[in-house]
Order: structure tokens, then C-alpha cells, then sequence
């Protein structure tokens, strides 16, 4: 059954893709979940074999990135980037000059390691030089989002999109692409980019920092004292109404012999000399020394950093894709199920007014939650993809080993970029390498690994077979070629603006596995050099600089910066345009279309 030149298995197909643009765009259901979604109908209608479904999670882009991240559980671990981050910022005279101090440095380490690990790493070191330098953190932390993206544009490490493209021209050539196959026209388009960034300086928004909204602690907790002879004594929590009230929640119970209850369940008894902490609305919350008969205690319970040894606050965001999303903590059980409660919540820099368990989350929001002392692997292991802890107070030991993690990433790159071995061995090679010195234990690496990520390479790299088999590639480059002439160079262009548009919506790496097929349909019917194509495109889907949604360091900075979302687009819409003009024609004069 043909449609339109179509196949029902390409129908299948194409609405299986839109499904995933629509679903990533319109809802807050994770990424994997919505690209596992879509390759099990493509399974089920048989468009793709399930040899084809496994070659997908076998293939270099996947292995290369789960041997990658066990190279970078090394480096932190050993204490390598926490060096390069306390060493590499200095104490500029001007914002100018800090902006050019902040964004070279972090554009070389986007080159060697990823620039989403780069700026997860960097996030607390900038908001920390923000406040020595008198900096809305905000004015900071874009730059550094700009310069990990692009100094990723450089290697093929630098991007998850640019190993997805990678591995489907190994797939199409049997060759492998070298790891610095970019590096002209990415180290042009960084250039370009940090220049621009630092002459549009004034459109970065300057928002005040949601810590600002967390100074002081007394603005938002009460501790009451329940009298001995207080009616309330020998009643339940619930049974005494006293768990959710007027202006704010009960967050804990500080017993007379130290004993601390949190979060507090319904059937808590309640006794005499029992400090009721609670969190909200002040004001609302102190009519209850005149209706229940409390007293104001003799001292305020908490510090900001540290409020005694059994207890902490600690500072999280909500990530985009969280489950948390559209939910408040009276409904979703996190406290409980993490064994902590939420104090306070700041969105764009502004403390939430009314009582924080009862607020809907939104992505980007701040969370100021109390938890017992917990390690920094401890807290990475709380629903990793609900919530970012920024606030990590992990010190490396600097030692022998940091000497060897930075010798075995150099050996790396060395290896890779002379073609001794291929890049999947070579980072396979690495990884063995940092867990045979004990630059990194076994049992801290799995924290490091982003196992969603892993999940959206596999599929992508199927839905890409798919696209080619149902001869979607085909007919759609045809009707391209049809529309838009046989001038190779508008083609390249017109394909590049459609792919960086996509990726400003849904994200550089399921772009990046859409287009490739059909590009590279284009040059061989054009009879082309592939080469330029394939780079362009690799640019391309990276350069999404307009939203958060499409550039995974913008979504990274968005909770820790209180930017709106509409704060991407002033600036990210030139830089975006300008950079798409600029690696068009370097990629072309690097990469002769004919050759």
C-alpha cells in the first residue's frame, strides 16, 4: 500500500518520530521514555528487525559514551577537574575580561569532555566567582553554557550529536571519522561565538540568584514549643490538625531529648516540650501561639549551612523532565521516600510565597530541602533525573593518581587523533585504564553514567535505519531537491536552518538522526562530496541556542541562573542565525563540495 510515494511501514515510521517531538514538547515525559516509546511500535509493526532494534544500543555512539563516562568518573574522582576548576579562574578587572577568563578555558575542556559534563562540573565554582566579583551569577553562567557547546563542536567528543553522526557514516562508509574531523570549523564557530557573546553582553539578563532567596532562614521556619499541660499533649499530629495549617506545613518535631522526627507522619504523637518546626508563611503560621496555645521557642533552630550534626539544607533544582513537575509534595511522596522535607521554594530568583509542600514545581525551580547529613554519592543516587544537587561539598585528595587520570585522557586523545586504534577501543582502552590504576572505584562510577542518554543514542541510531529502509530518506531529499533546485549549496543550507530549528525544539541528538539519512541521500543525488554535509549538519543541530529545550547545557543552567524562559531567545537567536551563515561557508572552504 503506497500514500504519497510512501510505504505503510514509512507512514509508521514518520508518525512514530512526530510522536516524539510532539510528546517531548508538549508534556514533561523524559526523553528516554518517549524514543523507547516510539522504537517499540517500530518494533511491533515490524519496520525494524529486533536484530536492527539491538544494533542500535551496540553501536559506537552508545559504547563510546558508557566508556566515556567512566573516564570522567575518573577524572572527578582523582581529582583532575576539580583542579582545573579551582586553577583555571582568575580575578578579572571587568565583566569583559571575565567573560573572555571564563569561557576559553571551559570551551578547551568541552573539546575533551563533553560540554554537559563540563558545565555540571563549573556551575558552584561560578556562582561562587559571581559573588567575589559582585556578578549576578546569571551573567556568568550563560557564557559558560555558550562556551561548553561550543568548544563541543571542536572534537567528536565534544557532543552526544556529533558521535550519533559519527557512527551513522561509519555505518554508510565502513570508515570511521577522526576524532578531530570538526576541529577547523568548530574552532571558527567558537571563535565567532565568544566574540559575539562578549560584544552582546548587555542582552544577558542579570536575575538574582535563588540562594539570595534562602540568606536567611528565619524568613520562612518557625519553631513553636508545645507546653506540658498543652491540650495538644497525648493527641496524634493529624488528630490536632497541626500537620498542614494556615500559611504553611509541619517539616519536623525536635523532641526535648534531641530526638528529631521528619518528615512527620499523621499518627506522631504529639508531648510536652515537642519544638514543632514549621515552614510557610510566618505570619500565618504564629496565629497558632494564640489558637493552639503554643510559645514562640527561646532561640531560632536553624543556620543556612549547617543546623546541628543530625541535620543539613541542602539546595536542589528540578530538572527538566522530572517527575516532579505539575506535582506538589503533599501529592508525589518524595519526602518520605527520600527521607527529607522541603523547607522553601525559589522560581527566577523569588522565594514562592504560601506553604512550600502545597506548590505545584515547575521546571527550574530551586528547592531548599532539609535531609539528614547525606554524602554527595548519597545525594546524586536521590532520583537523579528529579532533581540536580549543586550544592556538593566533595573535595578530591589532589595526589599521584590525579597525575594518572590526566595522563591516561592525554594517551586518549593522543591515540585517537593518530588512528593507532579506533575511537570505540580507545575509549574502551581509557576506561580500563582508570579503574585498573583505581583512579575510580567500581562502585562510584554507576552514579556517573547517564543511563537515559545511553537509551536515546540506541534509539536514535534505529529510528535513522528506519528512516533510510522505508525510503523516507529518499523521497524526502527527492521533493527537497524538487523544490529547492540542484545548487548544492542552498540545499546544505536549507537543510542545516530545518535541522537547527528541529533541534531548538526537541534536542541536537534525535535531530542530528533524522536529517543525517536524508542529507546524505541529497549528496549522493547531487553526486557531491558527503564530507561538508555531513560536518555542516553536525554544527548545525549544535548550535540551538534560542531555548533551553535544545541546548542541554541551557537546560543545566536554567534552575541555578532563575532565568525565564524567554531569556535564551534575546541572544541566542542572533548567535544562532550568525553561527549557521558563518559554519556554512567554513565547512564548504575546509571541505570542498566537489572533490
Amino acid at each position: 500500500m503506497i500514500v504519497l510515494g510512501l510505504s505503510l511501514k514509512a507512514w509508521v515510521t514518520i508518525i512514530a518520530i512526530l510522536s516524539i517531538f510532539v510528546v517531548m514538547t508538549r508534556s514533561h515525559v523524559p526523553a528516554e521514555v518517549a524514543f523507547l516509546g516510539a522504537l517499540t511500535v517500530l518494533l511491533v509493526t515490524g519496520v525494524v528487525t529486533e536484530e536492527e532494534g539491538m544494533a542500535g544500543f551496540g553501536s559506537e555512539p552508545v559504547v563510546v559514551h558508557a566508556a566515556f563516562f567512566v573516564v570522567i568518573a575518573g577524572l572527578m574522582q582523582s581529582g583532575v577537574l576539580y583542579w582545573l576548576t579551582r586553577h583555571g579562574l582568575g580575578d578579572p578587572s571587568s565583566y569583559r575580561r571575565a567573560i573572555i577568563k571564563l569561557m576559553l578555558p571551559v570551551g578547551v575542556l568541552s573539546a575533551m569532555l563533553n560540554g554537559v559534563n563540563v558545565v555540571a562540573m563549573f556551575i558552584d565554582a561560578v556562582k561562587i566567582w559571581a559573588r567575589r566579583l559582585e556578578i549576578a551569577p546569571s551573567r556568568l553562567l550563560l557564557p559558560l553554557s555558550y562556551a561548553a557547546t561550543l568548544g563541543g563542536t571542536c572534537t567528536l567528543l565534544g557532543n552526544s550529536s556529533n558521535l550519533v553522526i559519527s557512527g551513522l557514516y561509519m555505518e554508510k562508509t565502513g570508515h570511521s571519522l577522526s576524532l578531530f574531523q570538526p576541529l577547523v570549523p568548530g574552532l571558527v564557530i567558537t571563535f565567532v561565538g565568544v566574540v559575539l557573546v562578549v560584544m552582546l553582553r548587555r542582552f544577558i539578563p542579570e536575575r538574582e540568584s535563588p540562594e539570595q532567596s534562602f540568606e536567611t532562614t528565619s524568613d520562612y521556619t518557625v519553631e513553636l514549643l508545645v507546653p506540658t499541660d498543652n491540650q495538644a499533649v497525648g493527641l496524634t499530629v493529624g488528630e490536632a490538625g497541626l500537620q498542614q495549617v494556615k500559611g504553611g506545613s509541619l517539616i519536623e518535631i525536635v523532641r526535648f531529648d534531641k530526638e528529631i522526627i521528619m518528615p512527620v507522619p499523621d499518627d506522631e504523637f504529639i508531648l510536652g516540650g515537642d519544638r514543632l518546626i514549621y515552614a510557610g508563611q510566618i505570619n500565618e503560621i504564629l496565629d497558632l501561639k494564640r489558637s493552639h496555645g503554643f510559645v514562640a521557642a527561646d532561640h531560632h533552630v536553624y543556620n543556612i549551612s549547617e543546623i546541628d550534626s543530625d541535620r543539613k539544607l541542602r539546595t536542589a533544582y528540578v530538572t527538566f523532565g522530572s517527575d516532579l513537575i505539575g506535582t506538589s509534595m503533599t501529592e508525589n511522596g518524595f519526602e518520605r521516600a527520600n527521607d527529607m522535607v522541603l523547607v522553601a521554594v525559589a522560581r527566577q530568583g523569588k522565594r514562592v510565597d504560601g506553604q512550600p509542600r502545597e506548590i505545584r514545581l515547575q521546571a527550574g525551580d530551586s528547592l531548599l530541602l532539609e535531609c539528614p547529613p547525606k554524602s554527595d554519592d548519597q545525594l546524586e543516587r536521590i532520583n537523579h533525573r528529579n532533581l540536580r544537587f549543586f550544592d556538593s561539598h566533595f573535595v578530591p585528595q589532589i595526589g599521584p593518581r590525579t597525575v594518572t587520570a590526566a595522563i591516561i585522557l592525554v594517551l586518549m586523545f593522543f591515540i585517537s587523533s593518530f588512528h593507532v586504534l579506533p575511537l570505540m577501543a580507545t575509549t574502551m582502552l581509557a576506561a580500563g585504564a582508570m579503574l585498573m590504576t583505581r583512579c575510580c572505584r567500581m562502585d562510584r562510577v554507576v552514579k556517573y553514567i547517564e543511563w537515559e542518554l545511553l537509551l536515546v543514542l540506541g534509539a536514535t541510531v534505529v529510528f535513522s535505519i528506519a528512516i533510510t529502509k522505508t525510503g523516507i530518506a529518499e523521497v524526502v531529499a527527492n521533493h527537497v531537491l524538487n523544490i529547492c533546485g540542484t545548487n548544492p549549496y542552498v540545499i546544505m543550507a536549507v537543510m542545516c536552518l530545518l535541522a537547527s530549528l528541529v533541534s531548538e525544539f526537541v534536542n541536537d541528538v534525535g535531530s542530528s538522526a533524522v536529517f543525517f539519512p536524508i542529507i546524505w541521500k541529497q549528496a549522493e543525488a547531487l553526486g557531491c562530496n558527503p564530507m561538508p554535509f555531513v560536518i555542516s549538519l553536525m554544527l548545525s543541530v549544535t548550535i540551538s541556542f534560542a531555548s533551553p529545550i535544545g541546548c542541554s547545557t541551557h537546560m543545566l543552567i536554567y534552575g541555578p541562573g532563575s532565568f525565564r524562559f524567554s531569556d535564551f531567545a534575546r541572544l541566542g537567536i542572533v548567535i544562532h542565525l550568525v553561527l549557521l551563515v558563518v559554519l556554512i561557508i567554513v565547512v564548504n572552504l575546509v571541505y570542498p563540495i566537489y572533490s
